[in-house]
């Protein structure tokens, strides 16, 4: 049954050729989003990372509770602190933690333990998923907390892009060390880290073939 605090429903809709093209132009668009790992240091105002997370912050999440916080550093005596504690992990990883199949699927990117853009890149935006809430010192159940953090990553990236920007998702698991730093209340826990910025001058990321639709579609009709 339906409460009386429902409004009329203002999206917007396009005749169906229109519809048509917009979907193939967007899927052209996005297509070309691309994770990089060489960035710059050119400068970008806070302004545009408010609203890159604010459009995150848009997306659906279970009963609408919202069950996520966007930690937005530019503070370089933070980052550096956060590239220290990341490589720690990450060297960990790639010496004995990750299996050789890991490693194997791995090597075509070309990573290690070394990770300069967290420091060069000149924000980091680290999301947060929140396992519950609390109100005036009461916990409050979320729900589809995972999908829902995960959903406003996805939204995040897209704007991301959208923006001319370039990012990529760093998971130095664990990642524990992300909520010491940023000193996060208990109910926190880090779900992605995310460096925002422009490509490097001579950027470079690997030759790679995404799945066909044939490979990702089934159709039932």
């Amino acid at each position: 049954m339906k409460s009386n605090n429902f409004i009329p429903y203002q999206g917007i809709t396009y005749p169906v050729e229109e519809s048509a093209q917009r979907a193939k132009d967007y899927y052209t668009y996005m297509d070309r989003r691309r994770s990089l790992r060489e960035f710059s240091d050119r400068p970008i105002a806070k302004e545009v990372i408010e609203n890159l997370i604010m459009t995150a912050s848009s997306a659906p999440s279970g009963a609408h509770k919202q069950p996520w916080t966007f930690c937005a550093v530019c503070d370089p005596v933070i980052k550096s602190a956060i590239r220290k504690a990341a490589e720690e992990e990450e060297y960990t990883n790639y010496n004995g933690r990750m299996s050789e199949e890991w490693l194997k699927d791995l090597a075509p990117f070309g990573t290690d333990w070394h990770k300069p853009f967290l420091e060069i890149a000149p924000w980091l935006i680290i999301v947060f998923k929140k396992a519950y809430d609390v109100v005036d010192g009461e916990k409050k159940k979320n729900y589809y907390v995972n999908e829902s953090v995960g959903l406003a990553a996805g939204f995040l990236l897209t704007a991301i892009h959208n923006a001319g920007l370039v990012t990529l998702t760093h998971t130095p698991s664990p990642m524990n060390f992300l909520q010491k730093i940023l000193n996060r209340p208990d109910n926190e826990r880090p779900f992605l880290l995310i460096p925002v910025g422009y490509p490097a001058e001579g950027a470079e990321v690997p030759e790679l073939t995404r799945k066909s639709k044939e490979d990702v579609i089934v159709y039932y009709e």
